[in-house]
């Protein structure tokens, strides 16, 4: 089993890193491989099971859509194989057409999704989201300087009970095709969920409990409640 990490010195905004660590403790036989941005990522010429790829600033966003722009083929044929990818925050965003600054200029992303984003710059958009993925709840927190736009409807992740969906007029949070996951949800997301923790470890083959279940299930709960009462 190998987890790639890509560029984790750079895009580990809002403690997400933390879906790794504790991904680690729930696989802790699994090859886990950190690539640096200036490295060539292991997916590249290897068979990896997983890779991520965490929030990052604006200015790091065009250095990853040039980093993997080369690999935009391989990337369409990873998905296409059922290689599970998790990319949370903005970095979703390097996987569409183009990201859209305030004065109308544009940055093209990998063009993967047919989706695009608009920042601005001088509103942080700040919100907690209740959804539901497949069969279970999922819940997780926002905070960001863009939206998404474009038809997600075919490949919806969250269906929205309370909160946005890609942008203010969306009910259906993120995109998934196959076994890749691109949210705007942060938190860390695997932390805050053991159930969803669950479905990823299905997705990869790996037939083991979510570590520290009791504790997590617990505070998952709680969280549910407490979200809903706001």
């Amino acid at each position: 089993m190998k987890i790639e990490i890509l560029f984790p010195e750079f895009c580990n905004l809002f403690g997400d890193m933390y879906n790794m660590k504790y991904l680690k403790m729930c696989i802790p036989d699994a090859e886990f491989i950190e690539t640096a941005l200036e490295e060539e990522p292991a997916f590249v010429k290897e068979n990896v099971n997983f890779i991520y790829l965490g929030p990052m600033t604006e200015n790091t966003q065009e250095k990853v859509i040039a980093k993997l722009l080369p690999y935009k083929e391989r990337i369409i044929e990873l998905i296409d194989k059922n290689v599970v990818f998790l990319f949370t925050g903005n970095a979703v965003e390097v996987l569409g057409k183009y990201i859209e600054n305030e004065d109308g200029s544009k940055i093209d992303g990998l063009g993967i999704f047919d989706v695009y984003a608009k920042r601005d710059m001088f509103h942080r958009h700040n919100s907690y989201l209740i959804g539901k993925y497949e069969d279970i709840e999922v819940i997780g927190f926002k905070s960001q300087f863009t939206m998404m736009y474009g038809d997600n409807t075919k490949t919806p992740f969250i269906e929205v009970e309370k909160g946005i969906g890609i942008n203010k007029d969306s009910k259906i949070e993120g995109i998934k095709k196959n076994n890749f996951i691109g949210t705007y949800l942060i938190g860390p997301l695997l932390i805050l969920n053991p159930l969803f923790t669950k479905k990823i470890l299905e997705m990869l083959g790996v037939d083991n409990e979510v570590a520290l279940k009791e504790d997590t299930m617990a505070a998952y709960e709680a969280r549910i409640k407490e979200l809903r009462r706001l």
